[in-house]
């Protein structure tokens, strides 16, 4: 499975141990509960085969970004075969273990151009943009939006950049497409043989995207050191299993190919080391997230500390 892999990439891969049963495990209960809400639990309660359906996609989300780390075998083909279906249907898997190790590179976090996940613009370009698209944008930077909004601005904003690529015969791009589709036949299909509906399907997605910006919200800031642009969230619920405790996010960067089992005891084994780290950019919970920005931007979308032309 995508056999010209960069060997900078594949050497992700290289694990200690042969099988991470904690991950496999999961993958596998999720897979199981993901068919049930399908098949069995919609005739009993739409709305909860909709919530254990949504459940699973952001899970299955959080395990795609195990793999593409280095989870669960040895081997990246292996591990790539237990995600490049993806039931959240709208991001190839490729392109998003693409753009999430350019990520990666601490150097370029929160960076407008370099930084694929950054929600930040250059002012020059926000200087420019129409007023409309300036209070979407600001809409996008409450916790309240970035969950009702923020999944559709994402998804623009990617689709736009990848058919360009793909316009530009980039065939890396275009492979990883080639590799989604048949993906999401699959997974329409066997929506379509069940008891649920597609639509409520396709809402189920989107609610998974939602959750999913619940965790990105806030994960990077605007910092001038490399260390303080990267969060501490000191959640262990329910948000932190779904994210697979990538809510210790500082930990993750600092250690990317820890398994989401160990970062929790990472993190309990020397707490000051990692927030001496990131300067103390830390939340005790998510409700505490939520109280703080539910409502209030938690920053600007021009980058604050971009260099003025």
């Amino acid at each position: 499975m995508e056999p010209n892999s960069k060997p900078s990439q594949r050497v992700l891969f290289e694990n200690p141990n042969r099988i991470e049963w904690p991950t496999l495990l999961l993958w596998c209960g999720v897979t199981v509960i993901w068919f049930l809400s399908l098949y069995l639990a919609y005739d009993v309660s739409p709305f909860l085969a909709g919530l254990i359906c949504t459940f699973a996609m952001v899970l299955h989300s959080s395990l795609s970004h195990e793999v593409l780390h280095g989870h669960p075998f040895r081997s990246s083909w292996a591990s790539q075969a237990l995600v490049v279906v993806s039931p959240g249907l709208f991001i190839p898997y490729f392109r998003f273990r693409d753009t999430h190790l350019a990520h990666h590179q601490d150097a370029r976090l929160t960076d407008p151009y370099d930084d694929p996940e950054s929600n930040y613009l250059d002012p020059a370009v926000w200087s420019n943009l129409p007023g409309w698209q300036r209070f979407v944008l600001r809409s996008n930077n409450l916790l309240l939006g970035r969950m009702l909004i923020g999944p559709l601005i994402a998804l623009i904003s990617f689709m736009k950049a990848d058919f360009k690529a793909i316009r530009a015969k980039d065939v890396k791009v275009m492979r990883a497409w080639l590799w989604h589709v048949p993906g999401v036949v699959l997974v329409l299909w066997i929506v379509w043989n069940s008891a649920m509906p597609v639509w409520v399907y396709l809402v189920c997605a989107y609610c998974a995207l939602s959750i999913l910006k619940i965790r990105t919200f806030l994960e990077h800031q605007a910092h001038e050191k490399v260390g303080g642009r990267t969060v501490i969230i000191e959640d262990r619920g329910l948000l932190a299993f779904l994210f697979l405790n990538n809510n210790l996010h500082v930990v993750h960067h600092m250690h990317p190919q820890a398994p989401w089992f160990r970062l929790p005891r990472l993190y309990r084994s020397n707490p000051d080391r990692f927030q001496s780290r990131n300067g103390g950019y830390v939340y005790r919970s998510y409700g505490q997230i939520f109280r703080a920005h539910l409502f209030r931007a938690k920053d600007t979308v021009p980058h604050p500390l971009w260099p003025s032309q």
